[in-house]
């Protein structure tokens, strides 16, 4: 069976204290939800969550909301947060194309991209999440010193995205081809899941930072 296909996910999710549903008008209420002034960090594809509760424990003066888009998915990532409570987390399902529709203009302070879905056809470009126009979404939801971190094993995703972070009139504030080999750029760096197995196998991981 497909991860992403497990029955009844859906329900789960539904029922979950730690998840907002899509349909909830979040859109400039993130502070009422929390219950506090923090500031709110996104990590869209989230996946099982390694990446976004470790962070939460790390920091919890600042609010993390995880999007993930597959039910199946976001529900492991359920089953760790019944073991290990976070209070300053809260999780989506949902597509990433409709963020617009649940962030207000600069209610966001960070933007994390990870290992996202390359989507290696050229006629799929526009839904990279590094592509011109997800960087106009992100213009629309972070604060004007906001920023976008994004790391992936992919190489040609990676020159793709430093190629649209100019198109798109951003700039590139840190770039490196080798992350954990980099000093400076690897120090508090939280591994996902996906991270922890390519590099397990040699691969070097690519990050780059970008903002307006």
């Amino acid at each position: 069976m497909r991860l992403r296909n497990i029955p009844g996910s859906r329900e789960v999710i539904a029922e979950n204290r730690w998840c907002i549903p899509e349909t909830q008008k979040c859109k400039g209420t993130w502070h009422r939800i929390f219950g506090n002034e923090n500031p709110v960090h996104i990590e869209i594809g989230m996946g099982k969550g390694k990446f976004i509760m470790e962070l939460a424990r790390q920091h919890p003066q600042i609010n993390y909301v995880g999007i993930e888009k597959y039910s199946s998915v976001l529900l492991r990532g359920l089953q760790k947060m019944e073991e290990a409570p976070l209070e300053n987390i809260r999780f989506i399902r949902m597509d990433a194309e409709n963020i617009c529709e649940m962030f207000d203009r600069e209610e966001t302070d960070r933007i994390y991209l990870n290992f996202s879905d390359p989507w290696p056809k050229d006629r799929h470009a526009k839904r990279r999440l590094t592509s011109r126009q997800f960087f106009k979404r992100y213009d629309l939801i972070l604060k004007k010193d906001g920023i976008v971190e994004f790391k992936t094993d992919n190489v040609n995703l990676f020159d793709f995205s430093l190629e649209e972070v100019k198109e798109a009139g951003w700039r590139l504030d840190e770039v490196t081809r080798d992350l954990h080999q980099d000093f400076h750029m690897n120090q508090g760096n939280v591994m996902t899941e996906y991270e922890e197995k390519f590099s397990a196998m040699g691969h070097p991981i690519y990050k780059l930072i970008a903002s307006r």
